[in-house]
């Protein structure tokens, strides 16, 4: 059975999507997330028996970590490693320790592609703790800086998120690019789990092989997307 994960503590209804997850990441201080945010996202995680991870952004508060910001490979190092120790901090003070990091938002996305950027973000994991477990988009290139530096991976895939014929995300700037119905996630996230062609696309389009599939909790109506796909993928 393939697990679910959301990204929590960004300020919307966390404890409505817990029975659906095996997964979460916390926003810890970048796009989201402060001290208060961080540690009741973490009691959430450990009440419900859940791994929780790091969901480090560009610090953009405003653009909600969504837009690219100009930054060197050192910039991008420095975020990630104070945001992710912020939240290990926070975890070990409540007897926890982080499973794994997730980059959030167009850091996630740039990630996927520029060579330098992934490079970055598998460095500074790395330099926290060599256990933690990198998690990004399938065949991306943050997956392959991952398994350079050390560390083992995880293929994500998007319930809630419209896919490009090369297994690329469609810009959330893109009419349609985020799946609001539950049906419709539902139906692309049993093809991701049994990785079959994903509805919509054209013949020869890539197979998406995935081991954990997000749900977003900031997408509309994302408790009944989460209970649709967690029933889809448990059926009986």
């Amino acid at each position: 059975m393939i697990e679910l994960n959301a990204d929590i503590g960004e300020g919307f209804d966390d404890v409505a999507l817990m029975p659906y997850l095996g997964r979460v990441s916390i926003a810890c201080g970048g796009h989201a997330g402060d001290a208060a945010s961080m540690d009741a996202a973490l009691r959430l995680a450990a009440r419900h028996g859940i791994a929780a991870g790091a969901h480090p952004g560009y610090p953009d508060p405003a653009g909600f970590g969504r837009r690219r910001l100009p930054a060197a490979a050192g910039e991008i190092v420095a975020w990630v490693t104070q945001q992710t120790e912020a939240l290990a901090e926070a975890a070990a003070r409540l007897g926890m320790r982080l499973a794994h990091v997730k980059p959030h938002g167009a850091l996630y996305n740039l990630a996927a592609t520029d060579t330098e950027v992934a490079d970055a973000i598998a460095c500074a994991v790395a330099a926290v703790d060599t256990r933690l477990v990198l998690i990004g988009l399938a065949g991306s290139r943050l997956l392959a800086a991952g398994r350079a530096a050390g560390l083992a991976v995880l293929n994500e895939g998007f319930a809630d998120r419209r896919y490009r014929p090369d297994g690329q995300l469609v810009s959330r700037e893109t009419p349609g690019a985020v799946l609001d119905d539950p049906a419709a996630a539902a139906a692309q996230a049993l093809c991701l789990a049994r990785r079959l062609p994903l509805p919509a696309l054209p013949a020869g389009s890539v197979i998406v092989e995935v081991d954990t599939l997000c749900v977003h909790g900031d997408t509309l109506g994302a408790m009944a997307i989460a209970r649709a796909v967690h029933a889809a993928l448990n059926p009986g």
